[in-house]
């Protein structure tokens, strides 16, 4: 709602010194306020750079006024009235911005578009003077030549802006993955249940088919296994089954580490998300295993990779065994995957007259659970 408040201001040069009065209107963070200079000639007896200031007002929470200087505010100015805006109000831990206009006003009480200047948005708090404003407001000579000044009478518009900041929120981060994993620990509403390494894992159908296209059709399909007590999952090990939940639940993967044990917990991993269509748990362990090829698993990663379709990481196994010396030039794609039986990759490497051989040895997949 907007206020108005009526002020006498201070706006004295000595002993016997004009006043003048003011009109604030403040909405919201602005004010416009009216510096009515009554006896204008009087202003002039004024020293040099001694300025008439208008009583405080207020703007966006802070204290103001206006200086007035009818003889300029420097020598280079001699001959022209100077008028700033003034931060009142000292202030040391925020910075207060703010952008005025001022308008010569014509005896209607109209800006005068030759005489209306816009400051830019300045900080005030950081300035040594904490003012702003126009030093060749205008000249001397010309004010009192021109219809403004009316009975030793001028008046200027004073429309000051300080912008408001919104309220600063600090929007906490989601953890809709915390109810779902309160709800997964607590067993609460579970429907169905699944019977994998020797371990029983409740579950809620409707989250599970809302992440997995296999477990949607598997509960809710055609062939939907919705009278059936317990479903049993072999070739699995529990602790798979484990984190596959956990992840469906909260979207969070748990990490590997760079131990044999922790390698085969993501392949496993790879390959159970690639068994219940959770490409984006197969995605994040096909890039981890790309980092953990070595010349001891680089032929069960091989195998892995062509299993579970993960072009990815069969290209990091190829490009690790090529770099190899001597190079592998013989096509290992159908070397390793022609039969199942054990295979010999041979590679020859022409030194001169002198042929190096290197044998590679490549078992097949041992783990049926992948």
């Amino acid at each position: 709602m907007a206020t108005t408040t009526t002020m006498t201001l201070a706006a004295s040069a000595g002993d016997g010194s004009p006043s003048s009065r003011s009109t604030v209107t403040t909405i919201a963070a602005q004010a416009y306020h009216v510096l009515k200079i009554n006896g204008y000639s009087n202003t002039l007896e004024a020293g040099r750079h001694h300025a008439l200031s208008s009583c405080p007002f207020s703007a966006g929470g802070h204290t103001w006024h206006v200086s007035y200087y009818p003889n300029g505010g420097r020598d280079s100015n001699k001959n022209c009235i100077s008028i700033f805006l003034v931060l009142k109000d000292i202030v040391t831990e925020e910075d207060v911005m703010a952008k005025v206009t001022f308008s010569l006003l014509d005896r209607y009480g109209n800006p005068v578009p030759s005489y209306t200047y816009h400051t830019q948005l300045r900080n005030f708090s950081t300035s040594p003077s904490r003012a702003k404003g126009f030093e060749n407001f205008i000249r001397r000579d010309e004010l009192e030549r021109s219809e403004y000044l009316n009975d030793d009478c001028f008046a200027v518009a004073v429309h000051v802006i300080v912008p408001k900041e919104k309220p600063s929120i600090v929007v906490p981060p989601s953890n809709m993955h915390l109810h779902f994993v309160d709800l997964l620990v607590s067993k609460e509403g579970t429907d169905v249940k699944f019977l994998v390494g020797g371990e029983m894992f409740a579950a809620h159908r409707l989250v599970l088919a809302a992440r997995s296209p296999v477990f949607k059709a598997e509960l809710f399909g055609p062939t939907k296994k919705g009278t059936i007590d317990v479903i049993q999952i072999d070739n699995m090990e529990a602790r798979v089954f484990k984190a596959l939940l956990d992840f469906i639940y909260t979207d969070i993967w748990p990490e590997i580490g760079h131990g044999e044990d922790n390698v085969a917990m993501a392949q496993r991993l790879l390959a159970a998300a690639d068994m219940y269509g959770l490409q984006r748990l197969k995605f994040v362990y096909e890039d981890k295993l790309c980092n953990h090829i070595d010349t001891g698993s680089a032929s069960t990663m091989l195998v892995l990779a062509e299993k579970h379709h993960c072009c990815k990481l069969k290209e990091a196994c190829f490009t690790f065994l090529s770099s190899m010396s001597p190079p592998i030039v013989e096509d290992l794609n159908s070397s390793i995957f022609g039969s199942e039986s054990e295979k010999t990759v041979s590679s020859s490497d022409n030194h001169g007259s002198q042929i190096n051989r290197i044998d590679i040895r490549i078992q097949p997949w041992q783990n049926a659970d992948v």
